[in-house]
């Protein structure tokens, strides 16, 4: 038996549909456990690239069942659309189900979405969050307040009237919202196309586990964005953690086997909110323009920056973390030198190496403390092909240190390399750099 959780140990971006990807080749149920249309998780197949948003990557692999699963706020036309171009592209290999209890996000939530981020630049316009405006939070917001619509109810029609008419009596400050009876109406044309993926996938997935099928929980943004532990109020609103996909499946926290956090070799953000390493300069220009930065879901160009040890540090202690992949070292490929922030000054005085501080303000005010390692050449097709045959004998002395560097650091061990955007261009180190490194993380004395 094997339940493995891929969760983002940065601010999203890092590159984990492509590791989920990689370890689906061997994964029974691939399980989307939290977000909506909001993530793209970005894969290069030999056909062309693919971005999933409300699927999992297992619906791409044959002899595979891709979950979108119980902790997702769903926006159902989005969704068909998406099953629909795979289908188009003979890409849709895999089996899909859908928990009948993960929420619908309807178009009252996109339109209160917007009105809230314009709400909050009204009155600050350094509060605005910059969110995609697709919904998230107010569909979020509604199923903790007992105002959702789940799938389930959808296939309900009478109960589907009666939560959508209670919903709207909350939403009388908006304007210019489809009635209700029309949204039923679509949602219920849409839910009976989708009926025959709808099921409770929970015992599913607990039977699965009993015949000893390996499982892959597949996190959605990323712990940096935690509603409770990243850099609140400039966060998801749900839990992209370890935890958070546990209840965002219905898995149970012993069933767990391994836990893989996934960060770039270096660092980057969409949107508003604290980035202590960013570059605004040439070489976080570089960056961008190198690494391909930007949004798969909304086209926003990413913020870049360096290394963030003391964020992977707090990643490593909120999830815990057995395993790195680390992705996107061909970026840095050709670069002199590299800096990575093994510490923050506060304004304060104080240092910062493992919790980051609770107020967002503080967090934009710290310091980064940089080391700055030595380069690596530029991962030409030659040297890929190397890396892909011998693993970390091929690997040139300079990204091993580095890498060796964020084991040491982090205390845990880099197990799996991303070296390029291919689905063929990533590895599994044998032996993990680090391997049987306990955690460094030092006990917590308040």
């Amino acid at each position: 038996m094997s339940v493995t959780v891929v969760i983002g140990a940065q601010f999203g971006d890092e590159a984990k549909g492509k590791i989920t990807d990689y370890l689906a080749a061997n994964a029974r149920y691939v399980v989307r456990t939290g977000g909506g249309p909001n993530a793209g998780h970005s894969i290069h197949l030999p056909e062309g690239q693919v971005v999933l948003h409300q699927l999992s990557c297992g619906v791409l692999r044959s002899g595979t069942i891709g979950v979108s699963g119980p902790g997702m706020v769903l926006q159902l036309a989005k969704l068909e659309q998406e099953i629909a171009d795979l289908e188009r592209r003979g890409l849709f290999r895999g089996e899909l189900m859908i928990s009948d209890r993960a929420h619908a996000l309807l178009p009252v939530h996109e339109a209160e979405d917007a009105w809230e981020d314009e709400l909050r630049a009204r009155v600050s316009p350094a509060a605005a969050l910059g969110t995609t405006r697709m919904g998230i939070g107010p569909a979020y917001a509604d199923r903790a307040s007992r105002f959702g619509v789940r799938i389930a109810d959808l296939l309900r029609p009478a109960v589907l009237r009666e939560q959508l008419q209670i919903l709207y009596a909350t939403k009388g400050h908006l304007g210019n919202l489809p009635p209700a009876e029309t949204v039923a109406g679509e949602l219920a044309e849409i839910a009976g196309r989708l009926a025959p993926y709808v099921r409770p996938t929970e015992p599913v997935l607990w039977q699965a586990i009993a015949r000893g099928e390996r499982l892959l929980l597949e996190g959605a943004q990323s712990a940096l964005l935690d509603l409770d532990f990243g850099t609140y109020p400039f966060v998801t609103s749900s839990h992209p953690t370890s935890a958070g996909a546990l209840v965002g499946s219905g898995i149970a926290p012993t069933e767990v086997t391994e836990v893989i956090g996934v960060a770039k070799a270096y660092a980057t953000r969409v949107g508003s909110g604290p980035f202590p390493t960013e570059d605004t300069g040439p070489q976080g220009e570089f960056l961008r323009r190198t690494g391909g930065e930007r949004g798969a879901s909304t086209g926003r160009p990413r913020r870049c920056g360096w290394l963030d040890l003391v964020m992977l540090r707090y990643a490593a202690r909120l999830n815990g973390f057995t395993s790195l992949a680390i992705t996107k070292v061909d970026v840095l490929g050709g670069l002199d030198e590299i800096p990575v922030s093994n510490q923050y000054v506060l304004p304060d005085g104080t240092t910062v190496q493992e919790v980051l501080p609770t107020y967002a303000d503080d967090l934009a005010r710290a310091q980064p403390v940089y080391e700055r390692f030595e380069g690596w050449p530029e991962i030409h097709a030659r040297l890929k092909e190397r890396i892909h045959h011998e693993g970390v004998r091929a690997l040139p002395p300079a990204l091993r240190r580095y890498l060796e560097h964020i084991a040491a650091e982090v205390g845990v061990p880099v197990e799996y390399l991303g070296y390029g955007p291919q689905r063929e261009e990533t590895v599994r180190l044998e032996p993990a750099l680090g391997a049987g490194r306990r955690s460094a993380v030092s006990a917590w004395t308040g």
